[in-house]
């Protein structure tokens, strides 16, 4: 695979959103279908949805309610880049998403870091945030030391049993 040049979304939050969940980087697949963690084997939504009880909405659209419903804004710490494939760890050039912004309009309580990469970069970039900031273990299939537990207890502490 050769390094290209691509672009992030737009974050996905409101003036009730709580929660901040900061990813690094679209993969390859999600940026095929406009949005966040479009792999299947991806194990944010399953993980997500599971803790509230819900099923996974089948589209961009229902995700995006189910967000917001939750009280969960949704972004990605790197705007644009230059990328090999999903691979976190050959990003370069990388230009920040305006996350402040997410404060402006929200009023966060707290941000889970989908991984290492995004709490690495979240917390260098942006450090002013750091006493609000959890590390969680990366949704991404090729995580193998993924812990659904880790994220659910996280979740419950932040939001209650079920939300």
């Amino acid at each position: 695979m050769k390094r290209g040049h691509a672009e992030g979304f737009p974050p996905v939050c409101d003036e009730k959103s709580r929660l901040l969940i900061l990813g690094s980087f679209p993969s390859v697949r999600s940026r095929e279908i406009a949005f966040y963690y479009g792999n299947p084997q991806n194990r944010f939504w399953r993980t997500l949805c599971g803790f509230f009880g819900e099923e996974i909405p089948p589209d961009p659209d229902g995700k995006r309610a189910f967000l917001l419903r939750r009280r969960v804004a949704l972004w990605d710490v790197v705007g644009s880049c230059d990328i090999v494939g999903s691979s976190d760890s050959s990003i370069e050039n990388i230009v920040f998403s305006d996350i402040p912004r997410v404060f402006v309009t929200a009023h966060i309580e707290k941000v889970f870091c989908n991984g290492s990469k995004a709490y690495e970069l979240f917390s260098g970039k942006f450090p002013q945030f750091s006493g609000m900031t959890e590390r969680l273990p990366s949704t991404s299939p090729a995580n193998p030391r993924f812990s659904e537990g880790v994220w659910r207890a996280a979740l419950a502490e932040f939001l209650g049993n079920g939300g």
